[in-house]
């Protein structure tokens, strides 16, 4: 089985045994996505979350590319602590391929691009619930998008592919990471006086008190957030999808758009344009 030129090792292991999606499944389905998803991963480092032998084993988190990686998976140099770190990128839908024939799962980006590292140009903020309730975060979700307008700033909205949501926009680079996450926590704090029935900024989940986590921590230096249409390694294997707004009040979960469905939503979008 081969696909964008990439030979697929043992297509039939089954990686969502509840959802009965295979590796081969998964692979085509990030060839056929690639459209709409490299644009969100172009020149961005990558995080990757690898499950060899699917779900229901331990997978693993990988930054650095490995040595057998071919040459046509390109890298960057990222500063680190300790020194350097290379870390891959994926600007084709070769290297999503073969990424995803490495086990990949989930596809997680850096806010910032290679030639600025140190100067995101996205924002995101995670509605990280503490319980069950999709309603709950659908307000809360459109309160900060309130909030935002307020300062002149339009999010886009996406679903995680779990249980939350995302909001997140596009900013101007040339402020570093410290300045904008220190903006962002103002934001999350704002948000949590103006409802402090529903906002909370703790950290530690034992004292949210059933409140909406605002998670702007993920605004620094080297932090990640899921990729835009990436999967998720959960049984539902949801979808991270971005959604237009009106949108938001029609579904019934985070992990609503999934394999079977995305391309059908995809494709109703383009008809309504």
């Amino acid at each position: 089985m081969e696909i964008a030129g990439v030979e697929i090792s043992h297509p039939d292991k089954m990686l969502f045994p509840q959802k009965k999606i295979t590796k081969g499944d998964m692979v085509q389905y990030y060839e056929r996505i690639s459209p709409h998803m490299l644009p969100f991963l172009k020149d961005r480092p990558l995080t990757l979350h690898r499950f060899p032998n699917g779900i229901n084993e331990n997978g693993f988190y990988q930054k650095n590319a490995s040595e057998y990686f071919p040459d046509f998976i390109r890298t960057v140099e990222v500063e680190t602590e300790e020194g350097t770190n290379t870390q891959i990128l994926c600007n084709d839908v070769k290297s999503l391929v073969y990424l995803a024939n490495q086990g990949t799962i989930v596809f997680h980006i850096w806010l910032s691009r290679k030639d600025k590292m140190r100067q995101p140009d996205k924002v995101v903020f995670d509605l990280d619930p503490s319980e069950a309730n999709f309603d709950m975060i659908k307000e809360a979700a459109t309160e900060l998008r309130d909030l935002l307008r307020n300062k002149n700033i339009d999010p886009s909205v996406m679903t995680s592919g779990k249980s939350g949501l995302h909001l997140y926009y596009t900013v101007r680079r040339g402020k570093d990471f410290d300045d904008v996450k220190e903006e962002t926590k103002e934001i999350a704090e704002e948000a949590e006086r103006l409802r402090p029935d529903l906002f909370t900024t703790q950290i530690r989940k034992n004292k949210r008190e059933g409140k909406i986590f605002v998670d702007f921590l993920r605004n620094a230096y080297a932090q990640t957030a899921v990729c835009p249409y990436s999967l998720r390694a959960t049984e539902e294997a949801g979808i991270a999808t971005p959604l237009e707004w009106e949108e938001l009040f029609r579904i019934k979960s985070a992990s609503q758009f999934n394999m079977e469905n995305i391309f059908r939503r995809l494709g109703q979008l383009n008809r309504d344009k």
